[in-house]
């Protein structure tokens, strides 16, 4: 017997793991995406697929901050800005910066942990059993630093992780090349994070989990949701003008959250982060675990078939084609750790991460939009957080409390 009847906006990581474990609690589920889940056009396809449990400092630090303005000037940053979209960025840009202060970044890391440190077990307890469980790959997590003192420079980002008792392994030129004999000589310190997990396959991932989904009883409908509507019964309107009513209704459209929510009157704050990756297909040699490449803000991840880097932010809105220069940054990265690599064939792509001003995810209802679950603003984490986000909205349409403090995440904030 049906619980009740739940719509869910956007079947991504978050929209799909939150179906299922809604599906599993006994509601009627129906995922709502213009695309099927997995596809090349979701951002869950994108990303560096790890499963990050050592991600606990925001987007904004009182580093990152000084050093933006001659980044955005440097064509060779990580870090890129349309022009004329800075008069629009500027809401989310000036409480974004006043969030590095430091007594908020510690604040914040609070709720990011919170989020990332069990994120192995959630991952599994979603997928155990299932096949979507075959993408993931569990190893060691090293970081690539030119110089040990590029790492130890970094005294503020080591003691919030020590918060954490995140202290990892340090290696060094030698250690690092008997590991991986393709380094280049531009890196000569690292550190290793032991029992991380990342996937083959982000997409095949989301696939998996859908498919396992729908295998059970749950809907999908593809089509473009136009407008949520909160109330008792709340509603849906599709393209084409047919409106869908459920008892519950969940958001989890990424970064065209924002959008949605503030048409029903929720003061969202959200902006389109774009990310972008290379994937060398059937490279002849690869990494032997994901690298995340210090100085170029890029992952480099094994996958099934391919080696992706990806990385990179640009601010330009939600609408805008991709940028080229991005794409060659990251090969640049590439190529400065492996050299010899030949990239014969190589997908580019690009998606939006949904990134708020705090980069603290959006979880809950909002009292002003009754029966409206927010699921949205993972930024960098969206995947490693997708699973756990799902278990947590399921508890609350089901009126259970989760055993964390969720007003961190509170869609009002903003």
């Amino acid at each position: 017997m049906s619980v009740g009847t739940v719509l869910i906006v956007g079947a991504g990581i978050t929209g799909v793991c939150t179906a299922e474990w809604l599906r599993r609690d006994g509601w009627d589920v129906t995922l709502i995406d213009p695309v099927e889940p997995g596809s090349e056009d979701q951002t869950s396809y994108g990303n560096a697929g790890l499963l990050s449990r050592t991600s606990v400092m925001p987007v904004a630090t009182e580093s990152m901050v000084r050093k933006a303005p001659s980044m955005v000037l440097d064509p060779d940053s990580p870090l890129f800005l349309r022009w004329s979209y800075l008069p629009r960025l500027l809401p989310w840009l000036i409480p974004f910066v006043r969030n590095a202060k430091p007594e908020r970044v510690r604040d914040i890391s609070i709720g990011i942990a919170t989020m990332t440190s069990d994120t192995n077990e959630q991952h599994l307890a979603l997928v155990r059993g299932t096949d979507a469980q075959n993408f993931i790959c569990s190893g060691e997590f090293v970081s690539l630093f030119p110089q040990r003192e590029n790492y130890e420079s970094d005294v503020f980002g080591a003691e919030i992780r020590g918060k954490y008792g995140l202290y990892p392994e340090k290696i060094d030129r030698a250690e690092l090349l008997e590991r991986d004999p393709n380094i280049g000589p531009h890196y000569n310190f690292a550190t290793v994070f032991k029992d991380i997990c990342w996937l083959s396959s982000p997409g095949g991932y989301v696939r998996a989990i859908f498919s396992h989904f729908k295998s059970n009883g749950g809907g999908y409908r593809q089509s473009r949701a136009m407008s949520i509507t909160p109330g008792a019964a709340p509603s849906v309107v599709l393209e084409g003008g047919e409106t869908l009513s459920a008892d519950k209704v969940v958001l989890s459209a990424g970064a065209w959250s924002g959008k949605i929510a503030r048409a029903f009157g929720v003061g969202m704050n959200i902006e389109a982060e774009r990310g972008y990756h290379i994937a060398i297909r059937d490279p002849h040699f690869t990494a032997p675990q994901p690298y995340l490449v210090s100085d170029a803000k890029i992952i480099m991840t094994p996958m099934d078939g391919f080696l992706r880097a990806a990385g990179v932010a640009e601010f330009g809105g939600l609408d805008a084609p991709p940028s080229s220069r991005p794409i060659e940054v990251i090969k640049k990265g590439v190529r400065k750790v492996y050299p010899d690599l030949k990239f014969d064939v190589t997908e580019n792509w690009m998606g939006r991460r949904p990134t708020t001003p705090d980069s603290l995810p959006v979880i809950g209802e909002d009292p002003s939009a009754p029966n409206i679950l927010h699921a949205y603003g993972g930024q960098h984490i969206g995947l490693t957080i997708g699973p756990k986000v799902g278990r947590i909205i399921a508890d609350l349409a089901g009126r259970r409390r989760p055993n964390i403090d969720l007003s961190i995440y509170r869609p009002n904030r903003f």
